[in-house]
């Protein structure tokens, strides 16, 4: 009888530590729930335990610190609130996703755990580097809306593209944290209009007619 060798750690099962999915749904869901109803006030690990049911120690196993346990529930929050469009319009496209971020970024659970996370990060640095991640890849969501429309043609060929995406997330940022002024899909498409200024090619109404297929 061949007797069998040790087995890889691709191969070996893994009974102790593995995530269960259910549980870990469950501490995603209960701290965005839990700072949604805080009013601002601090939640605390424990808090979040308990309302997801587990022990304090499960949910350090999967995250060092708080701030990492909400950005992770951010991230997931964001792949299902902020779509990646693609109708042919850069126009359409760029006042969908700024239209989604703005939405999404307000809503009752997500507003007070993106809020808490910039007040934290600034006093932790590994949580400020997962959190400069986390806001790479949705630049990086918008650069290539941008990019796809100059490979079309509709965005001159010395149109500076991060330049671009920085003046979304610049009013982004500054209207969100200070909230002196809206963020609805009036300012989404204002924003939009005053982004392609002076970097679009063609004319405006192949634009406009990318827009009227996303809305219609």
């Amino acid at each position: 009888m061949k007797t069998a060798g040790p087995q890889s750690d691709s191969e070996r099962p893994h009974t102790g530590r593995r995530r269960n999915e259910a549980t870990h749904q469950a501490i995603l869901d209960a701290s965005l729930r839990l700072l949604g109803e805080s009013g601002g006030a601090p939640v605390t690990i424990d808090a979040i335990a308990r309302a997801a049911g587990v022990g304090k120690q499960t949910v350090y196993r999967w995250w060092p610190s708080k701030g990492a346990l909400l950005l992770d529930a951010l991230t997931e929050r964001s792949a299902l609130h902020v779509p990646t469009p693609d109708t042919g319009s850069v126009r359409a496209d760029l006042i969908a996703i700024i239209d989604s971020t703005f939405r999404g970024a307000q809503s009752d659970s997500t507003a007070p755990a993106l809020r808490t996370l910039v007040r934290e990060a600034a006093q932790d640095p590994h949580l400020a580097e997962l959190l400069e991640t986390f806001t790479a890849q949705r630049r990086q969501a918008v650069r290539e809306v941008l990019e796809r429309g100059r490979a079309r043609g509709e965005l001159s060929d010395d149109a500076d593209l991060d330049l671009m995406v920085d003046q979304f997330y610049g009013v982004f940022w500054y209207r969100f944290l200070l909230g002196h002024a809206p963020l609805d899909t009036a300012v989404a498409e204002r924003l939009t209009d005053s982004i392609l200024a002076g970097n679009t090619e063609g004319p405006r109404r192949r634009s406009d007619a990318g827009l009227n297929r996303v809305r219609g």
